[in-house]
């Protein structure tokens, strides 16, 4: 028979995701030093999973001058947070509440003239950002566009309908700077830029640089880079050391002793080749954990590694503890900046045969999130 023990209820604390903005302080100071330009903290999906008005209180107090987002909802958001730096969206329908983002003082990109036009239609006194595809057929506009766009932009202006305030595009093949790709987006950025000054716009802002190109590309750097995932730790790149800000913690809700043979999980993917401990973790693929990790990741267990057996399941994961020196309520250290032994998000992004973005923006809202705020006021902790 199975020995198994139950956490009284009343003692369970739930998984737990600890936020260290000291790291994003020092990221942010970091890049400060790196770039020959400006800094525009990216603060999108929730500040990449961190918290997007923590993230950007952070970044601005420690050296970064605008924020980026992509929908104007998420800049209004930062507004309704009070926020008051200067907000870029790059990413919205043609049908989008312009007049809202007028109002709230948010900066639009414009990736082709019917948004343009809509704008105009929609409002006055918008700043804008023309955004040029610089080689990835994705967001922006086309190259064969590019000058129609900049002379209809540059006729709004003259109208007195909106002010064109920068140009930016985006590096594809900026996590390997030896790419040719790169190159040839910076020649096509330098054309943008001319064709704009050309139709007779004087941009004040030029950005095409983000994370990766802003550590290993300084022909990528103009007037301002965007950083995002640099915030939080993460380097596209690989070149620099940069401090996670992100530690999941969960507790062993159960541990039981099981046999040899003992199928553990949905679909019995994992047995028990000998007679062990199993412990229990209220944390799965609806928090985060990506159910491709199953069978490859570990967990820090009394300063150990330990592995996860069987599938991850959408609440829980299941820990084969072995001698571990741990009992029921201990906390289990899922991921972190690997300091003690820890795995860290770029061994779960390998585990998931993914990028570490994604496990990070992954992390769900059931999640209980306590954020440090010593980089800017010391004696707070506070509780989300």
């Amino acid at each position: 028979m199975n020995a198994v023990s139950i956490a009284p209820t009343n003692h369970v604390v739930g998984p737990r995701l600890s936020i260290d903005l000291d790291a994003v302080a020092a990221n942010t100071r970091l890049f400060v030093g790196r770039a020959a330009g400006e800094i525009m903290a990216v603060v999108k999906a929730d500040g990449l999973g961190h918290g997007a008005a923590d993230v950007a209180r952070t970044a601005l107090a420690n050296g970064a001058t605008r924020l980026g987002v992509t929908s104007i909802g998420e800049a209004v958001g930062l507004r309704f947070d009070g926020l008051t730096a200067p907000v870029l969206s790059w990413l919205n329908a043609k049908g989008a509440d312009w007049d809202l983002a007028v109002r709230y003082d948010v900066e639009l990109a414009v990736p082709s003239v019917d948004h343009l036009e809509a704008i105009e239609r929609t409002t006055t006194g918008a700043r804008i950002h023309l955004h040029l595809d610089t080689g990835m057929a994705r967001d922006g506009a086309s190259p064969s566009d590019w000058a129609e766009l900049c002379r209809a932009a540059r006729v709004a202006e003259r109208r007195g309908r909106l002010q064109v305030v920068g140009v930016m595009g985006h590096l594809g093949c900026a996590d390997d700077p030896s790419e040719e790709c790169n190159r040839t987006a910076r020649q096509l950025f330098d054309w943008g830029v001319g064709t704009a000054w050309s139709a007779g716009l004087r941009p004040q802002h030029r950005h095409l640089a983000a994370t990766a190109a802003t550590l290993t590309d300084p022909d990528a750097h103009h007037t301002m880079s965007r950083i995002g995932a640099g915030l939080v730790g993460i380097d596209p790149s690989r070149t620099v050391a940069l401090k996670p800000a992100l530690t999941l913690r969960a507790p062993l809700v159960s541990v039981r002793t099981v046999g040899a043979g003992t199928p553990v999980g949905y679909g019995h993917a994992w047995t028990a080749p000998a007679a062990t401990r199993l412990g229990l973790l209220p944390v799965g693929y609806a928090d985060g954990l990506p159910r491709i990790a199953s069978g490859r990741a570990e967990v820090l267990v009394g300063g150990q590694r330990r592995p996860l057996v069987g599938r991850i399941s959408m609440d829980m994961a299941v820990v084969d503890l072995g001698d571990a020196a741990v009992t029921l309520g201990d906390d289990v250290v899922i991921l972190g900046p690997g300091h003690a032994g820890e795995p860290t998000v770029r061994e779960w992004a390998a585990w998931a045969d993914t990028i570490e973005h994604e496990i990070v923006t992954g992390l769900g809202a059931r999640l209980q999130r306590t954020t440090s705020v010593a980089a800017t006021r010391p004696d707070v902790l506070r509780t989300v």
